[in-house]
C-alpha cells in the first residue's frame, strides 16, 4: 500500500473522485492504490502523477506528504481499511469552495471538428465514417447502464405521466434521447402523443430572443390534438379548450407527453408555469406527462436554492448523462462494428485510457446544485468523435498502424 491511501482517507476523497479529477479510469486509480501499479505507458504514468500531484496541492496536502505520496506506507494505521476512502459521489462533485483550482489553460481546449478523409477511411479498412452522420437507426445508438435508466424513465414518464428533465453536457446525445422515444413509441404501438412547442430562437432573456412562454405551450397542445379548432381569444377559455381536448383524447386511451428541447434556455416564469401543465388531470388520470431536455444550466435554474421555481423542483425528477469515462472503448468498439470495422486494428491499447485523460478540461460547471471551477470530464459523444477522426487522419498522414496516445494528445495541436 501507498501512502497516497492514507492521505485519500484523510481529504474524505473517494477514488472515483480521484479518478475523475486525474483524468484516468477508476480501475488505473485502484490498481495502483492496491498494487503499487502504474499505466505500462511512460507518457501516462508520468501525467497521471502530475495530475494527482495538481490535485493533492489544490486540497491543500502539506507538501513533504505530497513528496511522498507515492512512496510504500511505512507502516499501515490499524483501523484503516481499502474502504476508507470510498465516500458518496456527490462529495465527489463537490469540492470544497476553498480550493485551489488552476485556471484554463489552452492545451484543456477540446479538438475541433474533423472527417476522417477517404485516404485515412481505405487505411483503416473502415467502410465509412463512423463518427459523422452515423445516426441512421436505433442500432446505431450506444447504451450502457446510465442510457439505459435514463431512457427507462423518458418513456416512463411519456406512457405514465410525470415530470423529468434529462440533464447533460453539449454533445453527450440529448436529442439521441427525443429521437429514441419517437422510435420506441412508434415501433411499439404505443398511444403516445408528443407534443413539442417551437424552440427555434427560444431564449430567456429577451434581449437575445423570445421567450417561450405558457400561452405558446397551450397553443401547441391544441395544434397537435385539434388543428381545426377555432381558438378562443379569452385566455380562461383557451385553457378550458385545450384541458377539454386533453380530457376527451385521453379518453380514447391516449397519452400525452409534452417534450422541450433546449430546456435550459426556459425563462423562470415559464419554468414555474409546469406545475400547472403537470397538474392536469381527469380525476386521478394524468393527462399531460413533461420532459425537459437540457443542458447543465437547467440543473442549476431547477436548483433546490432557486426559490422561484421550488413548487416545480418538487414534483421534478432529474436524470443526467454522465461522460463515457468507464465505457470509452466499448462506445469505440460499437462505432466500428457499425461500419465493418475492428477496434483492435484501429487503436493500440493505450488509447481509451489517453482518451479520457485529454478529454478532462477545466471549466466553470453548473451540475447537480454545485457550481464548481475544476477538471471535468468531457468525455461525451460528440467529443469523442471529434478527437479519434483527427486521431485517425494523422495516424494515416504519419503511417502509423495504429491510433496511439501520442497521437490523440497531438489533435488539435499539429501547430
Amino acid at each position: 500500500m501507498i501512502n497516497l491511501n492514507l492521505i485519500l482517507s484523510e481529504m474524505q476523497l473517494s477514488r472515483a473522485a480521484l479518478a475523475r479529477l486525474a483524468g484516468v479510469s477508476a480501475a488505473t486509480v485502484t490498481l495502483l492504490l492496491n498494487h503499487g501499479h502504474w499505466p505500462r505507458t511512460p507518457d501516462v504514468t508520468h501525467r497521471m502523477r502530475q495530475r494527482i500531484t495538481e490535485v493533492l496541492n489544490q486540497h491543500g496536502v502539506a507538501p513533504e506528504r505530497v513528496a511522498t505520496a507515492f512512496e510504500a506506507c511505512a507502516e499501515q494505521r490499524a483501523n484503516w481499511t481499502p474502504h476508507a476512502a470510498q465516500l458518496t459521489e456527490a462529495n465527489a462533485s463537490s469540492p470544497s469552495p476553498q480550493a485551489n483550482f488552476y485556471q484554463p489553460k489552452d492545451d484543456d481546449m477540446l479538438p475541433p471538428k474533423s472527417r476522417i478523409t477517404t485516404e485515412a477511411l481505405d487505411h483503416f479498412a473502415l467502410e465509412r465514417d463512423p463518427f459523422t452522420n452515423e445516426m441512421r437507426g436505433v442500432a446505431d445508438v450506444f447504451i450502457n447502464d446510465n442510457i439505459r435508466k435514463v431512457r427507462g424513465a423518458v418513456r416512463n414518464v411519456a406512457e405514465y405521466g410525470g415530470m423529468l428533465a434529462v440533464i447533460a453536457e453539449s454533445g453527450a446525445g440529448k436529442s439521441t434521447v427525443r429521437k429514441d422515444l419517437a422510435h420506441w413509441i412508434k415501433t411499439s404501438n404505443r398511444s403516445v402523443i408528443v407534443i413539442e412547442p417551437y424552440v427555434i430562437g427560444m431564449e430567456d432573456d429577451r434581449r437575445k430572443g423570445r421567450p417561450l412562454v405558457a400561452e405558446d405551450i397551450v397553443r401547441a397542445i391544441m395544434r397537435r390534438l385539434s388543428p381545426s379548432t377555432p381558438v378562443s381569444q379569452s385566455q380562461q377559455k383557451r385553457m378550458d379548450q385545450m384541458h377539454e381536448l386533453l380530457r376527451a383524447s385521453a379518453a380514447t386511451g391516449n397519452h400525452h407527453v409534452l417534450v422541450i428541447e433546449e430546456a435550459h434556455r426556459l425563462a423562470t416564469p415559464t419554468l414555474r408555469h409546469m406545475k400547472t401543465f403537470y397538474e392536469l388531470d381527469d380525476g386521478f388520470t394524468s393527462l399531460l406527462g413533461i420532459l425537459l431536455i437540457g443542458q447543465t444550466e437547467l440543473d442549476w435554474k431547477l436548483g433546490d436554492n432557486n426559490f422561484e421555481v421550488r413548487e416545480v423542483t418538487q414534483r421534478l425528477e432529474k436524470r443526467f448523462i454522465d461522460p463515457l469515462d468507464n465505457d470509452v472503448e466499448a462506445y469505440l468498439r460499437h462505432k466500428l462494428e457499425r461500419v465493418g470495422g475492428r477496434y483492435d486494428q484501429v487503436f493500440a491499447p493505450d488509447a481509451a485510457e489517453a482518451m479520457v485523460a485529454r478529454l478532462r478540461v477545466v471549466k466553470e460547471t453548473r451540475l447537480k446544485g454545485h457550481r464548481t471551477l475544476g477538471p471535468r470530464s468531457q468525455c461525451y459523444p460528440l467529443a469523442i468523435n471529434n478527437l479519434v477522426s483527427g486521431a485517425i487522419n494523422l495516424a494515416h498522414q504519419g503511417g502509423e498502424d495504429l491510433v496511439t496516445a501520442k497521437l490523440l494528445d497531438q489533435v488539435g495541436r499539429e501547430d
